[in-house]
């Protein structure tokens, strides 16, 4: 991308290897809750963002109320992970019907381009504020948006929005293809420098040494992780029988180790969350 890099944009020197580990899911269940807050308080990542319409939502509030210090975002979910899941929205059902499947439920990710052709925008800006203002409520304080399921929001208007609840709200966004990076950096706004990493497109085998890999090999200016540490136990098989449990487990295992300490100290990468980001993207420089 053309000027200076996001990581300068922050106040780091050209050289300087940043990187955001952004543990993606808390409050998708109470697994995954234990493992996101372990991978952040005892392990290298650095933020989360919470899936304020899943099951584990309430208990996710209470812990990040009793731990003021972690930094977590707001995962905007208009998608549910698979069909026996049961997700539906904050607001009335009545009033976001083009969100949701003929059992009232938000649609799944396999019907995600069904739900990107029919979403309608005010009822998509009625759910995203239905989410950030129950964050609000409970009196917390979010750095930034993202989305569960949706790369940039999935299309050019609700990336928009989101961009503008994120100022209305004083957030950053977690931007990443390269056309909303374009956008985000075209307005002086701070977004990965290089391409951004979900921890679900990498091999559950040998999981740990490719992300060893990674860390030597990660370039100057700012990077992003989207990890997705979980537990190994019973909820987590029976919320993701397809193997999903795997991706989580790997992720948590490899977080919270010594080794992946050791690592950043060797290479010299500087490990961040979104509060530096939000502050200029809220205008506070």
């Amino acid at each position: 991308m053309d000027g200076a890099m996001s990581s300068q944009l922050l106040g780091f020197p050209p050289d300087a290897r940043v990187l955001i580990v952004n543990c993606d899911d808390l409050g998708m269940h109470e697994s995954v809750n234990a493992a996101v807050i372990d991978a952040i308080e005892e392990g290298i990542a650095s933020s989360c963002s919470l899936m304020v319409p899943c099951p584990g939502a309430p208990q996710a509030l209470r812990t990040l109320r009793a731990r003021p210090g972690i930094p977590f975002g707001i995962h905007l979910t208009l998608v549910r992970d698979a069909d026996h899941l049961r997700w539906g929205p904050l607001s009335a059902k009545g009033t976001v019907a083009s969100l949701l499947d003929e059992r009232g439920e938000l649609l799944t990710a396999a019907r995600r381009e069904e739900l990107l052709a029919r979403a309608r925008p005010e009822e998509v800006e009625r759910e995203f504020r239905a989410q950030i203002e129950a964050v609000a409520d409970a009196g917390l304080t979010p750095t930034h948006l993202d989305w569960h399921c949706l790369a940039d929001g999935g299309r050019k208007d609700v990336f928009e929005l989101t961009l503008a609840l994120a100022g209305e709200y004083g957030l950053a966004a977690r931007v990443w293809l390269d056309g909303g990076r374009r956008t985000a950096r075209g307005r002086g706004l701070p977004v990965t420098d290089h391409d951004f990493l979900d921890s679900f497109a990498l091999d559950t085998d040998g999981k740990a040494a490719r992300y060893a890999e990674l860390l030597r090999a990660l370039p100057p200016g700012l990077s992003e992780w989207a990890v997705h540490p979980g537990l190994d136990d019973a909820r987590s098989r029976a919320a993701e029988p397809g193997g999903g449990w795997r991706v989580r487990h790997g992720d948590h295992a490899f977080l919270t180790s010594a080794r992946a300490r050791e690592l950043l100290a060797e290479e010299g990468i500087v490990v961040i969350d979104y509060r530096p980001l939000q502050r200029i993207w809220s205008g506070g420089g």
